[in-house]
């Protein structure tokens, strides 16, 4: 047995690199893969028939349950590696074969990997995508009936707390361990990473395009071609914000299609 087949499905290089060092401890993982979003997710869980899936929910292009929806016909074992919601996370606790929320502790990394080894040894495969049926429509349900709160965040400016919602950030910068948040006419410096606070926002209202700038959706007016091929964001206080060329597709496909955009500045 030359040893299982493990996939790392995670847009963070550095979450990545944490589970694949932790995998190569384990003498009975053989190959481990890497993808970086739910296309690249798709396109290696189809090609190579992974037995274990290790799979984060939020990433560019979509979510892991898309992932999860397309699988083939001998899906893998899935274990969540996820900062999501724990309400939502028990919604599924009794389906799926175990979730890890992050930061990824080593012991409790081995357990679920015991879990996910003895689930591949003793699969039925038509048991399994129903049972993967079943815990993605009890998180998509867990999701919608979870009421939706306006985030807010306090920020220091000189000696006095100022409060921020949600409602009110027109985009967001990464700066070092910092976030710089942008709203009408003023910015603060916010100390949380841009990775986490994004966890934070709803991605109904916002969306990641560069790995250093999150912006409302509805604070972008157009999108333009710039030299190079390279693609801009101008925000409504005319702002304009670089979109990154791992992003380019996910902005095309959840902005574009709704828009009516400039002929001058239509995407090609």
């Amino acid at each position: 047995m030359t040893g299982f087949t493990v996939l790392v499905v995670d847009d963070e290089p550095l979450a990545r690199r944490r589970l694949v060092r932790l995998l190569g401890k384990l003498n009975w993982v053989g190959r481990i893969e890497q993808a970086a979003d739910v296309v690249e997710a798709r396109s290696k869980t189809l090609e190579l028939q992974p037995d274990i899936l290790l799979l984060d929910i939020l990433m560019p292009g979509g979510s892991g349950f898309d992932v999860l929806e397309q699988l083939g016909p001998e899906p893998p074992i899935v274990v969540f590696v996820t900062a999501f919601d724990h309400h939502a996370l028990r919604a599924f606790e009794a389906n799926a074969v175990d979730y890890l929320t992050k930061p990824v502790e080593p012991g409790r990394f081995g357990l679920a990997m015991e879990r996910a080894k003895s689930a591949v040894a003793a699969r039925n495969q038509t048991d399994r995508i129903a049972e993967l049926q079943e815990t993605i429509a009890a998180l998509k349900h867990a999701l919608r009936e979870q009421p939706r709160q306006n985030q807010e965040f306090w920020v220091k400016v000189r000696r006095e707390h100022i409060r921020i919602t949600e409602d009110r950030i027109i985009r967001i910068q990464a700066e070092r361990d910092y976030v710089r948040i942008h709203v009408d006419g003023a910015e603060y410096l916010y100390h949380e990473t841009l990775t986490a606070l994004e966890q934070r926002l709803s991605p109904e209202d916002f969306i990641r395009i560069h790995r250093s700038t999150i912006v409302r959706r509805n604070a972008i007016t157009r999108i333009k071609q710039a030299p190079f091929a390279a693609m801009v964001a101008v925000m409504k206080d005319g702002t304009e914000v670089r979109i990154g060329r791992t992003y380019a597709a996910v902005v095309r496909n959840q902005l574009t299609k709704n828009w009516e955009i400039n002929p001058s500045n239509a995407l090609r």
